[in-house]
């Protein structure tokens, strides 16, 4: 019987500490897939003090054992890739991108951006990184994929085109023909069917870890719309991603911050623009890994995850930052809406938890903590984050 690929996913708006959860379950899975999203998300892991900003290779890429791939779901800024690729050396055999991936070109950025600035008042909040346009282009069929990139000649006149259908003023186009040059030699040694190296792993028993980007609430369809990213976030999404079907899919694992964040406009009823979030920013250091954008934050939102532990079938809990409360001495949660106004339940504080490796270092405060927190999910909470490092980590 051929084995089921395990799954990793937000729960809030993303920045939840999936790139450490990933990095410490990779140790035990032979492959890692990324699923969806661009270089707009960001996984910063830390290894004996030491980070790493992960943005489109999969966080197995810290395991020299497991197989990382980016998946079909992916938009992929060639040179992004390229550079992040420079700080893990030879990854011959280590990193595989699907063929079928679209390509994320400067046109897109362009028009990206511009969006952006013609909203005003209004605009949503993207990091202008292209990403929406592309998969834009990819629904109409208009895309650039990595595969394409084999023809040179024909991408090179593709790309041209699809300047002028969009309008913009293209580049030289020996300047095209350059980048397209230094994106086969870069990246076309990396390019495979990975649907069938998936398959092929399951068929052989393989350990496969699926790996999200951003969180369930800003799934294009199921989060906050219009304040949401351009792909499908949610479990779900690794199926069309990765091409898997849905029997394939094995423990579903949620990852939750012990408060909420989110970069952007957009909705967020616990938010706190005050000295708690700020005390919240500062202690978590809640700045974007990609754009260094500061986070919105403020206290856990009860009812948002419940829904997104619904929606993703989540088996178990990943509890992020629980040391950022170290010091405070009131915690809220918000439990329900009165009116569309969060309604709070307030817990104690706690000294300092930071670094704890066990749950019976965790003071009582800490404790009755995470049991509210799986009494109003629903879900187990299985391991607890202390501290940025790899090994500030509690096993339940």
């Amino acid at each position: 019987m051929a084995s089921k690929a395990d799954l990793i996913v937000g729960i809030q708006w993303g920045d939840e500490g999936k790139g450490k959860i990933v990095d410490l379950l990779a140790q035990k899975y032979d492959f890692v897939i990324r699923y969806q999203g661009g270089h707009n998300a960001g996984h910063t892991i830390v290894i004996d003090g030491k980070k790493y900003a992960l943005h489109l290779i999969p966080s197995g890429v810290l395991n020299p054992s497991a197989v990382n791939i980016i998946g079909n779901g992916v938009v992929i800024y060639p040179d992004a890739l390229i550079d992040e690729a420079l700080q893990f050396g030879d990854l011959t055999n280590r990193l595989f991108i699907s063929q079928n991936a679209h390509l994320i070109l400067d046109y897109h950025i362009a028009l990206d951006q511009a969006k952006e600035k013609s909203l005003g008042d209004k605009k949503i909040g993207t990091t202008g990184r292209g990403i929406g346009p592309a998969y834009a282009d990819k629904i109409s069929r208009a895309g650039v994929r990595l595969g394409d990139l084999a023809d040179q000649k024909s991408a090179v006149e593709t790309i041209l085109s699809r300047y002028d259908q969009h309008g913009l003023t293209p580049p030289a186009k020996a300047k095209i023909a350059s980048d397209v040059a230094r994106w086969s030699e870069k990246l076309l040694p990396f390019a495979a069917d990975t649907t069938k190296m998936l398959w092929d792993a399951l068929d052989a028993n393989k350990k496969a870890l699926l790996e999200g980007a951003q969180g369930t609430l800003l799934d294009v369809d199921h989060g906050t719309y219009p304040f949401v990213t351009s792909s499908n976030t949610i479990a779900s999404g690794a199926c069309s991603g990765a091409g898997l079907s849905p029997k394939e899919i094995g423990k579903v694992i949620g990852i939750v911050k012990a408060y909420c964040t989110r970069v952007g406009n957009g909705p967020f009823a616990a938010e706190q623009s005050n000295d708690i979030g700020d005390k919240l920013r500062e202690n978590g250091e809640e700045f974007g890994t990609s754009t260094g954008r500061a986070r919105r934050c403020g206290w856990f939102d009860a009812p948002l995850a419940k829904f997104a532990c619904r929606i993703n079938g989540v088996d178990e809990l990943a509890l992020m930052k629980l040391d950022v409360f170290d010091g405070f001495d009131e915690i809220k949660i918000c439990v329900d809406y009165d009116d569309g106004k969060p309604v709070y339940k307030s817990f104690a504080g706690w000294d300092k938890i930071a670094k704890a490796r066990s749950f019976d270092d965790l003071p009582k405060t800490a404790r009755n903590y995470v049991a509210a927190l799986e009494e109003l999910t629903g879900v187990k909470i299985a391991l607890i984050s202390t501290g940025a490092d790899r090994n500030d980590t509690i096993y339940r």
